[in-house]
């Protein structure tokens, strides 16, 4: 059985200890980000370099390979994911759970181009950062639950499917998106709570 990879752990290896270097990598993160969600997987590794404001060695010293980024990349939008999902908690039910879903939603772009890249395979960190999502997701739903907000017979792998569908699909803007979005929404909602 292979080790589990843990994604904050996974990215706290990679991270460079020394302050310029950690903001060096930093800020290739954002620029891949940006790149990967405008120009799919195929995006220049120069023009990330650049965006970053840093030479093309400095990418290749970080990041040796372009898998290398893809993974970092991901594992670091699962993470602020997970952070969001934290930050969320405090929120009353059905807002705290639909907060974190419009955010998934917006990772999905990155996601989807270094899903294609990768053509669907499964690492340790890929595996990783699903677990990772699903923890995080699975108390803001249970509570959503509890609260009668939610449907009840729906489980975390449904609603992840569902809103993975939605964002799967090129909308011709986010505006068609977000109200797509709000039509599935209202389907997770209570039986109690339609109407309101």
């Amino acid at each position: 059985m292979p080790e589990q990879v843990v994604v904050g752990d996974f990215l706290a290896a990679q991270r460079p200890r020394r302050a310029d270097a950690a903001r060096n990598f930093d800020a290739l993160l954002v620029a891949a980000r940006e790149a990967f969600a405008e120009h799919g997987a195929e995006a220049s590794l120069e023009d990330i370099a650049r965006r970053a404001g840093v030479g093309i060695g400095t990418l290749y010293r970080n990041f040796p390979t372009r898998r290398h980024l893809f993974e970092a990349v991901y594992a670091n939008e699962v993470d602020e994911l997970c952070l969001v999902a934290e930050e969320l908690s405090a929120e009353p039910p059905w807002e705290a759970l639909t907060g974190w879903l419009r955010r998934f939603v917006a990772y999905t772009v990155t996601k989807r181009a270094i899903r294609d890249a990768l053509e669907g395979e499964e690492t340790g960190v890929f595996l990783a950062c699903r677990q990772s999502m699903y923890d995080a997701c699975t108390p803001l739903l249970e509570r959503a639950q509890e609260a009668g907000e939610v449907r009840s017979d729906m489980s975390i792998d449904d609603l992840l499917r569902l809103v993975s569908g939605i964002s799967s699909v090129v909308f011709p803007d986010d505006e068609q998106r977000d109200r797509v979005l709000g039509i599935a929404l209202d389907g997770v909602r209570g039986v109690q709570q339609i109407g309101r």
